[in-house]
């Protein structure tokens, strides 16, 4: 690695990637290759604290390998990143197990997003298992294994990293200076909502538009979205302020804006017609990265290729810190 600082990112493996991740996290990924040394992992071992069934788990593999086709055609180059799979590299999972032994647990249990998934999985705190619980520190891990000292986050992000800091500081107060205090890489995220035009886009809510749909599909699946309740009739004057369709047009019709507004409020335009202008702005914008998606996607073994040389350089500098930290912890 060079001097420009290290950053370290990770998605979990759920497979293709919608337009929410797309403009939310993976845009700024490939942003950042120009002026830092880039780490970017599919954490796998992370999608192990909340899956459901055997079915949930023969998905990681097949799932990582859509993740990453899309990761590579939307810029993210390994030969200016290092791109790998979490597992590939166990020093992590030496390296959790390490701080786990000087993190406290109410430190976790005080966790915002424990508490919530706790709530979404309809468990009791009682019996959600160990990995949930300390996913904080696994994911601590997966940042300071490569002294990385810059994370990108939102702003709803930072009580987590906040507490990856805590671990830090911490371990070097028992053990002496050892990692870096990561610091956040504040990004605007921009939410994007989904096709039901309330919560945020989403898999699990089936409200999303992959970014590698053929250009039918994402014109069937934005004919589906939700528009202005009150504009019942094609007559009525629409309200585009309060329209999911006319907030997806700011990004990929940025230039048809104004008229979009104009034709909607004087009802001069139907939610229909409105809806396939948006499905053309979508489709125009993912041209290129869905073609460079299928060159790659003809290529075999690429992925895995540019997977295995991550992972072999991901190691050698996990090597490094864990003989590091032994040390120091008189292991």
């Amino acid at each position: 690695m060079t001097n420009r600082g290290t950053i370290f990112s990770g998605m979990r493996p759920t497979g293709r990637l919608h337009i929410g991740n797309y403009l939310g996290a993976l845009t700024n990924w490939v942003d950042l290759q120009a002026d830092y040394d880039c780490i970017y992992c599919a954490v796998d071992v992370h999608a192990l604290t909340t899956l459901d069934s055997p079915e949930d788990v023969r998905a990681i593999r097949p799932n990582i390998r859509e993740m990453v086709l899309d990761w590579l055609a939307a810029g993210l180059d390994p030969e200016r990143s290092i791109i790998f799979v979490q597992s590939q590299v166990p020093e992590v999972l030496t390296l959790h197990t390490l701080l786990s032994m000087v993190t406290p647990l109410g430190w976790l249990m005080r966790v915002p997003t424990f508490k919530e998934k706790v709530r979404q999985m309809s468990e009791t705190e009682e019996s959600v298992n160990y990995g949930l619980v300390g996913y904080p520190v696994l994911q601590t891990a997966d940042i300071i294994l490569y002294k990385a000292n810059a994370v990108p986050v939102g702003e709803d992000q930072l009580p987590h990293l906040e507490l990856a800091r805590e671990i830090v500081r911490r371990f070097n107060n028992m053990f002496g200076p050892t990692f870096p205090e990561p610091q956040a890489k504040l990004t605007e995220v921009p939410m994007i909502r989904g096709l039901d035009g309330q919560q945020k886009m989403s898999k699990s809510l089936d409200n999303h538009i992959d970014i590698a749909f053929t250009p039918e599909e994402t014109v069937k699946r934005v004919r589906t979205a939700f528009t202005d309740p009150q504009r019942t009739k094609r007559d009525i004057p629409g309200r585009p302020d309060i329209c999911n369709v006319y907030s997806l047009h700011k990004i990929f019709n940025p230039g048809d804006v104004d008229t979009v507004h104009e034709e909607c409020t004087t009802a001069a335009r139907g939610c229909v017609d409105c809806k396939m202008h948006l499905a053309e702005g979508i489709n125009r914008s993912l041209e290129g990265l869905r073609e460079r998606r299928r060159e790659l996607e003809a290529r075999p073994g690429y992925v895995d290729d540019v997977l295995e040389e991550g992972a072999r350089k991901a190691k050698a500098i996990g090597r490094e810190t864990i003989a590091e930290v032994m040390g120091k912890m008189g292991l």
